[in-house]
């Protein structure tokens, strides 16, 4: 759905699914966007990657960034809402800054515990409107509801000026030192203030802003010497080793997999 004005600026995507295929294992794929998910019916069974000890099951996951990829496990049906949240919004819409986060799997409510209802209020939904097969709205809408409550509820401040247009710079691809200039910082203190808001130092974030681009070619099904040049990777070869190292996968195995 088209998220409200008002949450546009912590909100990059928001989104029911309803998806009936063979079980086995999603890649949860890096990138610079928090994610939360709202999983009906059943709850989300995830861990990162093969990390032993990391994996659970959580009816309203949020997840922090993160250098590796999440392995979601999944029957035959997955049914809920999925949203990908910005950094800002983690202050705005949670009340915690991204870094407390980072590399997490955490179930929402720990986060913010008035939304420790939002699963129960979901599934209600379902069960009323199954006869008419509104549900998929109707959670949209709830969860939205939700999200601009909370985001009255914290009236939270955001990232500081510098940090978001230094967060902007390096998702473009620009260079951490013309970056630091550009904000009038040295690298190191600059390096502080990105880890100390999103997690992840400013060379991680850009490589992980890099990767995101990257994917979103793969999906269109953009040749991969063509995503390697347009990304900023030296050759095709770095591209695939950044994926085997950041999704676990190569680009043309990832595609098999997920049946891109």
């Amino acid at each position: 759905m088209s998220v409200p004005r008002v949450l546009a600026p912590y909100v990059a995507s928001l989104a029911a699914y309803d998806v009936v295929g063979e079980p086995g294992v999603h890649i949860g794929m890096p990138s610079t966007s928090l994610t939360l998910v709202l999983p009906v019916g059943e709850p989300l069974d995830v861990g990162w990657g093969d990390e032993a000890g990391s994996r659970e099951r959580f009816w309203a996951n949020v997840s922090g960034l993160h250098p590796v990829p999440a392995a979601i496990h999944h029957g035959s049906r997955q049914r809920g809402v999925y949203l990908d949240l910005t950094v800002a919004g983690a202050r705005a819409l949670l009340g915690v800054p991204a870094a407390e986060l980072a590399g997490e799997l955490v179930e929402v409510g720990e986060v913010d515990p008035a939304l420790r209802d939002l699963p129960d209020r979901l599934a209600e939904a379902d069960v009323a409107d199954v006869a008419d097969e509104s549900a998929d709205a109707t959670w949209e809408a709830m969860v939205v509801r939700a999200l601009v409550e909370a985001l009255a509820r914290h009236d939270a401040p955001g990232p500081r000026a510098e940090v978001g247009r230094a967060l902007a710079r390096l998702t473009g691809g620009a260079r951490v030192a013309e970056v630091a200039d550009e904000v009038g910082f040295s690298r190191r203190h600059l390096g502080d203030l990105v880890r100390a808001e999103a997690g992840v130092s400013p060379q991680e974030w850009g490589r992980l802003a890099r990767f995101e681009r990257s994917h979103a070619l793969v999906r269109t099904g953009v040749p991969l010497a063509g995503v390697a040049a347009t990304c900023g990777y030296a050759d095709q070869s770095h591209l695939t080793r950044e994926w085997v190292a950041l999704a676990g996968c190569s680009p043309t195995e990832w595609k098999r997999r997920e049946g891109s």
